[in-house]
Parts: structure tokens; C-alpha cells; sequence
């Protein structure tokens, strides 16, 4: 195997924590003597051993003149865990190679330069920006305390994303869908506006089989507390549900809410909704690392308009619905020049059985 090659491995082995070790990194590491996987590790889980703490404990023997391949820099601070380059020093390590420098301040470079000066080859960058793509949840949070958005949304050929009469199930085939409740694992919160919850009553859970998942916060951005009180997300366990309301807001009905187990976050007003930067700035006060936002068309042109949004997975399925009042991905007031468009950079395509999945950035990390 190749340099890459070791380091490919590192990241598939990382991405078996997402959904599990948020709002930490996602963290894989490989062991190689002799030109061999001797072992390998992961970060499994919030507050447990990291990726390389778990490597070398798997060798089963002495890794001294060993390389260890980790695509983040290992932490060289006392956390939840002892720093990972004590370990890596007392284990006789010939060689580090590292896929980026951890953006964490408690760290950025320090944990290179330790390993260097007790006498240990570190080499950086390799395949740096696959490990920062991997980590771009986490690299934003680290640096601003807010969590890292995504706005999903699928919809027809036609720009529809649910008939006239708002029914919205299913525009999009099984494997996408599929892909829609991995994202709801990997993000620490879900996020829709009333009206989604009033005309389609989602569960925004993670429906999968095969392993246990991971269920994300719910959030519900609802300005005067609109949605019933018997609405699936508010009864479906054992998720936890966070309404975002204001004033306006009926005060014996957030009063039941609350009994009933919810959090409700009376948030200050923008153009008498929900104060959007607010929410998003609480939210990262409790450690929510990222939002997957999925409707609905109003709320997501207010986070777009607001700069709020950092990512668009866009599912697009060869149906033709029609209809002038049939809603769309994008609503609200809407951009009345080109010029104010919103752009999209490192656009990416692929096929999904039927339907096209395309990803793209509005906010460069």
C-alpha cells in the first residue's frame, strides 16, 4: 500500500464515529510496520479513547520503530482523555504522518511540534483536503462556537417539492432517502419550520436498520408555538424536541410543551420570526456542532439570505408535478436581482438509483 493508501484507511475507519463522538472530531488511525497494518483505531465515541490511543492498544505488540498514519494531529492537551502525543512518545513511534493540523487552539501545531522535539519524524498535509471535507463540521465549530449548517432539501425536475395539495411523500427513491437518515445520524440536530410539521407531521428520526443510530435533536423554528401539541415530533421517543419561539408564543401552551419533556427556547424576534443567528448561536452554546435543515421553504430562504448556510445536498428526481402554487425548495421574498444570487462553489453530482444528488458551499472553511 501507498502513503495515500494508509491514509484513505484512516478515513474510512473515522467516519465509523460520525454521529457518535460530536461535538469532537471524527478521528481514524493506522499502525504500519514493515510495510503492514499492525493495527488500527478509531474515536468510537464522546469522551472515550481516541483514534490512536485505541491503534496502539490493538497492536497487540511493541509498535516502537512503527509509523502511525492519523488524519488529524494528534491532541497534545489534558481533556476528557490524556493527550495522545504522551502515548505516542512513550510507544516509541519512528513516524507520524499527518492528514491536517487540528484547527482546535488548544492544540494548532503544538501536538507536531512536541512529537518533533522528543526526536519523532512528523510529516503533515497528506491528503489535506479529503481530511478537512471529512471534518468540516467540526472545523467550523471549533473556530466560531456555531454549528456547521446543512440545508437538504429534494425535489422533482421541476423545482416542486410537494404537490399542490402539500403532499410531499415520496418524491425521491429509497436509496436517497437512505442517504437523507445517515445525514440525520451524523448531525447532532434536525431542523424544520412549522409548517413542515403542521401539513407533513415527520418524525425527523433516524429510520435504519442494521446498527444502533444515532437520533438528533429536533428543532422546530415555530415564532408563535403553531404546531399541536400531539405532533410527532413532540411525541415520537426518545428524542429529544427543542421549540424555537418567541413572545408571541402562547404561554400555557409552552407551559404544556415543557411538561410534556420538550425544550422551549423563547428567542428574540427578526422581522417578527424566529431571530435565526440567535438560535443558531444557542445552539452552539449547547454543543450542537450542525443543523441538517430541511424545510421548509420560507425558513430556508431566511437562513440563506442570513449567510447561515454553509452546505446544500440537493436531491432531484426525474418527476414532473407542476402546479404555480405547488411549493418549492426556496421561498420567502426571494432575491429580486441576479446579481444577488447566491453562488455555489466545489459543485458535486452523482446518481442515486433514479434521482441525482448534487452537493455544493455557499460559505468557503
Amino acid at each position: 500500500m501507498t502513503t495515500a493508501q494508509y491514509m484513505k484507511h484512516a478515513l474510512t475507519l473515522a467516519r465509523k464515529g460520525a454521529g457518535f463522538v460530536s461535538p469532537n472530531p471524527l478521528v481514524g488511525a493506522v499502525v504500519v510496520k514493515d510495510e503492514k497494518i499492525l493495527s488500527e483505531g478509531w474515536h468510537k465515541e464522546f469522551g472515550g479513547a481516541h483514534a490512536e490511543v485505541n491503534a496502539i492498544a490493538a497492536a497487540g505488540e511493541s509498535v516502537e520503530g512503527a509509523d502511525l498514519y492519523v488524519n488529524l494531529e494528534p491532541c497534545c492537551h489534558q481533556g476528557k482523555t490524556p493527550p495522545c502525543t504522551d502515548l505516542i512518545i512513550r510507544s516509541h513511534i519512528k513516524r507520524v504522518i499527518i492528514g491536517m493540523k487540528d484547527p482546535n487552539p488548544l492544540v494548532s501545531g503544538k501536538g507536531i511540534e512536541i512529537l518533533k522535539k522528543n526526536g519523532i519524524e512528523v510529516h503533515t498535509g497528506l491528503l489535506e483536503e479529503e481530511c478537512k471535507q471529512l471534518n468540516e463540521v467540526f472545523i467550523k465549530f471549533i473556530g466560531s462556537r456555531k454549528p456547521f449548517v446543512i440545508f437538504k432539501y429534494a425535489m422533482t425536475l421541476d423545482g416542486k417539492i410537494a404537490t399542490v395539495e402539500n403532499a410531499s411523500r415520496w418524491i425521491t427513491g429509497e436509496e436517497s432517502r437512505k442517504i437523507v437518515h445517515k445525514l440525520r445520524n451524523n448531525m447532532s440536530s434536525v431542523m424544520v419550520g412549522a409548517d413542515t410539521v403542521i401539513f407533513d407531521d415527520p418524525m425527523l428520526n433516524v429510520r435504519l436498520k442494521g446498527k444502533e443510530w444515532k437520533q438528533p435533536l429536533k428543532v422546530i423554528a415555530d415564532s408563535s408555538f403553531r404546531i399541536p401539541l400531539n405532533s410527532r415530533v413532540l411525541t415520537t421517543e426518545p428524542q429529544l424536541c427543542l421549540i424555537a419561539c418567541t413572545e408571541k408564543a402562547d404561554k400555557s401552551k409552552v407551559m404544556e410543551a415543557r411538561r410534556m419533556g420538550a425544550q422551549v427556547l423563547v428567542c428574540p424576534e427578526k422581522d417578527g420570526r424566529v431571530s435565526l443567528d440567535f438560535l443558531f448561536t444557542t445552539l452552539g452554546a449547547m454543543d450542537i456542532d450542525g443543523v441538517l435543515l430541511e424545510g421548509g421553504s420560507t425558513l430556508a430562504f431566511s437562513a440563506l439570505k442570513e449567510g447561515l448556510v454553509d452546505k446544500i445536498i440537493a436531491f432531484v428526481a426525474p418527476k414532473i408535478l407542476g402546479g404555480a402554487s405547488a411549493p418549492t425548495a426556496v421561498g420567502g421574498a426571494g432575491f429580486a436581482k441576479m446579481e444577488d444570487a447566491l453562488n455555489l462553489y466545489r459543485m458535486k453530482m452523482k446518481k442515486v438509483e433514479g434521482d441525482l444528488m448534487f452537493e455544493g458551499y455557499l460559505n468557503t472553511i
